[in-house]
């Protein structure tokens, strides 16, 4: 054993807790710091439909939107004109509230974090701004994998169900857009030659726009309707006719299922009911996705 001159001990034991005490703060503020942080993207029933916070991913910060919990009815009503047949009317209860990113992933972001431009639209100097397309199900997946690493611990990034996509898109509305009963191009990029709730055609541009090149709906979404269809985490199946909470589709199914309607699409495709089903693998230049967070 080694001696340690009895005049050094007081030294010694002084050091080792000095060090100690600084190693149980810098643990102690690294953790408060985290928990702040945790606390503003966790569960909260006083906040607001279509609050915004921005997350910085890279160089870029994106916002992303509260949808609280809550709850409402799928699908429409059999006196909606063009609706499909899949769209049974039911009542759905979401008991959890999450963080929709509000716009469709853009090839800025998608860039960030796959390093890899599948798109066939791209701007000549900037594609920061156009929705990432040509992705499949699959693509979307990693993507929302590859992102969660990059995360603060806590926060998880996935594809939103069916019933969370339609909720956050209806956004309170029960009409057959959130912004009202017509499209013809004016309000959402899709093919304006083929309106719904008006004689008036309108215009088709013929590929994507820019995010943020229309309106936002009352929680602060973009693009909900029209410019890509958004991939959801569901297989594609038949609803129920009864009341569901939080609902995930079918355990099995050929397909997924995509939301929105698109650019290259009829009006009546971009309905908020409206509901279009792809194999996994699939990939298209009008099929994008959008992801949302949420606290573990």
């Amino acid at each position: 054993m080694v001696k340690v001159n009895p005049k050094y001990r007081v030294f010694f034991i002084s050091a080792f807790v000095s060090v100690a005490a600084s190693l149980f703060c810098v643990a102690s503020c690294t953790f408060g710091q985290d928990s702040s942080f945790l606390s503003k993207w966790s569960e909260s029933s006083s906040r607001k439909a279509g609050t915004r916070q921005t997350l910085k991913i890279g160089d870029v910060a994106y916002g992303f939107c509260w949808i609280p919990a809550g709850e409402f009815d799928m699908g429409s009503p059999e006196s909606e004109k063009g609706r499909g047949g899949d769209e049974t009317l039911h009542h759905v209860e979401l008991t959890k509230g999450f963080w929709m990113l509000e716009t469709e992933v853009t090839q800025e972001l998608y860039w960030e974090i796959m390093e890899s431009a599948p798109s066939y639209f791209k701007e000549t100097d900037d594609i920061s701004d156009l929705p990432v397309e040509n992705v499949s199900w699959d693509d979307a997946m990693k993507f929302c994998d590859k992102l969660t690493e990059r995360l603060p611990k806590g926060l998880k990034a996935s594809l939103p169900t069916e019933a969370q996509w339609e909720y956050a898109c209806r956004a309170g509305t029960t009409t057959p857009f959130s912004f009202g009963s017509a499209l013809n191009g004016d309000k959402a990029n899709c093919d304006g030659n083929y309106p719904y709730g008006t004689f008036k055609a309108g215009r088709s541009l013929g590929g994507t726009t820019p995010v943020k090149s229309y309106g936002a709906n009352p929680w602060g979404l973009y693009d909900m309707h029209g410019n890509v269809w958004e991939w959801c985490l569901d297989f594609y199946g038949d609803y129920p006719s009864g009341t569901v909470v939080d609902p995930t589709g079918p355990d099995n199914a050929s397909y997924r299922v995509n939301r929105g309607g698109s650019w290259i699409r009829f009006a009546r495709d971009c309905r908020s009911a409206n509901r279009n089903r792809n194999s996994a693998d699939y990939r298209i230049s009008d099929l994008g996705f959008r992801c949302l967070l949420s606290c573990d």
